[in-house]
């Protein structure tokens, strides 16, 4: 998977727009983060999960979903090695980021499709 991947993927959550943080390409839907694009590096993608969601994705690969370091990793912020990742989950690790800062409208809109 390439950065331009990440991107198409996380652009494709409805309502998700591209905006920066820190230097950094992010994802954001209604205002909040969901995703950002070249941390530490561009070898990198990063995610918002809720803890548990973390521990999913690391179980099913942990060479390619790691915590990020201090407070964010405990907090959910999981960095994913887009070099190796699995289209298919990271697709799946971007609708859980999305879905957890998402208005509930937005993501009741998703559900219907």
């Amino acid at each position: 998977m390439t950065a331009q991947d990440f991107r198409h993927l996380a652009l494709a959550c409805p309502q998700a727009i591209e905006a920066s943080h820190m230097g950094h390409p992010d994802f954001r839907v209604g205002g909040k983060i969901f995703a950002t694009l070249g941390y530490p590096d561009e070898q990198w993608g990063v995610v918002k999960l809720t803890a548990r969601d973390q521990l999913l994705f690391m179980a099913i690969d942990p060479d390619v979903f790691v915590p990020a370091k201090g407070a964010w990793g405990r907090q959910g912020s999981t960095q994913i090695r887009l070099r190796t990742a699995r289209r298919a989950w990271v697709r799946k690790a971007l609708d859980a980021a999305w879905r957890g800062v998402a208005p509930r409208r937005a993501v009741a809109a998703s559900s219907r499709r």
